[in-house]
């Protein structure tokens, strides 16, 4: 009897012996998961010189004009209409983007021929109650500092709204008065030239347009832009009239122009992050 409780004892202790050997075999702790750095991307803000090239079609406004009956010591009048046509646009300038949000640009600009259309009234030279034909026109020059605020880029178009302040040299041809009875007789005075005069003012201006990446130093631009012109000389005395001074002009225009950016290529672009690899957990 005591041989067999030994046995049974015995099988036991093994049997125990063997089921912790073979719960060590099936188990093995999972390895602690292998971490990868993520390879930096360096983000680099847009920066650098430009330059820029404009052309565009510029929709007129000239806010009246007035001159002096009689001579510089007459009285003041004003054209009872003055109107200037619509012109042409054209420019250039250089400018300077300070990172993705701010740019800013000096431009010159030069408006082509505008055509001047008014009338007034008067006496002939025979006393008879008259009306006047005046016809002219104006060419501007003009110089301005601008600044911008970029809107973010969507895609390839970069929305933008600006200003400018500066100075124009508006230039008005010599101007032609011929004035006629409005009595049906048909008598006009012979035609009066006065000479044009030409004069720098203060000019502002207010923009807005998008640019649209061609390539990674090439932008085209679509734009919107508001110029005042304060007022200024017109023409200059003759024949008991005169001088005259318009009271200012200002313009909506169209543009459409494109901007040369250098280094715009070194500009390194937005990449992904790269996959992590992880390690697979190893079972025994």
């Amino acid at each position: 009897m005591e041989v067999m409780k030994n046995a049974l004892a015995g099988f036991l202790a093994v049997l125990l012996t063997g089921t912790s050997a073979v719960g060590a075999d099936l188990y093995q702790a999972e390895p602690a998961p292998a971490y990868v750095d993520a390879p930096e991307v360096t983000v680099t803000q847009a920066s650098g010189w430009y330059l820029r090239g404009d052309v565009g079609y510029s929709f007129n406004k000239l806010r009246g004009a007035h001159y002096y009956q009689g001579g510089p010591g007459g009285y003041l009048q004003d054209f009872e209409t003055a109107k200037i046509k619509d012109s042409y646009n054209i420019g250039a300038g250089v400018g300077y983007q300070f990172n993705n949000y701010f740019r800013s640009d000096v431009t010159f600009d030069y408006m082509g021929k505008s055509d001047f259309r008014g009338s007034t009234r008067g006496y002939c030279g025979n006393g008879a109650e008259c009306v006047s034909t005046d016809l002219s026109s104006l060419r501007a020059y003009t110089l301005m500092a601008n600044a911008y605020v970029d809107l973010g880029t969507y895609g390839r178009v970069t929305p933008y709204v600006g200003g400018g302040v500066g100075a124009s040299y508006v230039k008005w041809d010599k101007l032609r008065n011929t004035s006629c009875a409005t009595d049906g007789s048909g008598y006009c005075d012979e035609t009066t030239e006065h000479g044009g005069r030409g004069k720098w003012r203060f000019a502002y201006a207010l923009m807005a347009g998008a640019s649209i990446d061609v390539t990674c130093n090439l932008k085209a631009d679509i734009g919107y832009r508001y110029r005042h012109i304060n007022k200024g000389d017109m023409f200059a005395y003759e024949n008991n009239g005169g001088p005259g001074r318009d009271k200012g002009l200002y313009s909506h225009e169209v543009r459409l122009g494109g901007r040369y950016v250098f280094n715009g290529c070194d500009t390194a672009q937005y990449m992904p992050p790269a996959d992590i690899p992880l390690q697979p957990a190893v079972y025994k």
